[in-house]
């Protein structure tokens, strides 16, 4: 049967992650040089720390990158001579200023014109590890639902993401197909579940895992003609 959903990963598939998130950490720090005089010169070793020590006690964190990146703060604004209450506000404000500049992103070129010309053929959805939400970046149109590791307490390679995603889309794992950036999460994690997998890969790298992607696009323009021919 043809292709009904098409999930979407979002970092490094819509957009570049890493200047974002280069940009969120500096604006991050310089809330935190400016608001928390007390958190002084914090190596960042130590916040690693409280990090790893964070997930050892509670390894589930992983999944909620955002609660995560609030626990880290609290701690460390206690560690550096905050009261509890204080730290907890203090890191909300500054989780929120961090959150706003990590929605700072440039979409490729290709991706709004490629999902206007796919939202009149198929149900597009998202399934993401990270804690970018489509509504603040305007995107939310196109997209039926957003599913995030977050909400759903367990991220890709999982397979209960794309389970959770077919349900929501109503259709059988034949019927869907997963694009995105990363090997193991992206590609692994739709073969295990049952669905396509497509290999968005704009650098030409050599596959190396297993299963294989059941294609591979260097752009996403590329994707509706993919589509097609499998229609075909």
């Amino acid at each position: 049967m043809a292709i009904q959903l098409i999930t979407f990963d979002l970092d490094d598939t819509l957009w570049d992650v890493a200047p974002v998130l280069l940009s969120a950490e500096a604006a991050l720090r310089d809330w935190l040089t400016r608001q928390t005089q007390h958190l002084g010169e914090m190596p960042i070793e130590h916040l690693w720390q409280i990090r790893a020590a964070l997930l050892e006690k509670e390894p589930a964190l992983k999944h909620r990158i955002s609660e995560l990146r609030r626990r880290i703060l609290a701690h460390a604004l206690i560690d550096a001579g905050y009261a509890a209450a204080e730290a907890a506000a203090l890191a909300e404000e500054g989780f929120e200023v961090f959150l706003a500049a990590r929605h700072q992103i440039t979409l490729f070129p290709e991706v709004q014109p490629t999902l206007e010309v796919l939202a009149n053929h198929y149900r597009l959805a998202v399934l993401t590890n990270g804690n970018a939400d489509v509504s603040r970046l305007g995107l939310a149109d196109y997209f039926q639902f957003a599913l995030c590791a977050e909400d759903l307490g367990v991220g890709k390679p999982d397979p209960r993401p794309f389970h959770e995603a077919l349900k929501r889309g109503g259709v059988q794992p034949h019927e869907a197909v997963h694009v995105g950036d990363h090997p193991v999460d992206d590609i692994g994690g739709a073969k295990a579940a049952g669905l396509r997998a497509i290999w968005f890969n704009p650098g030409a790298k050599t596959w190396a895992g297993a299963p294989a992607p059941d294609a591979q696009i260097r752009s996403l323009a590329e994707l509706p003609a993919v589509l097609s021919a499998w229609h075909a």
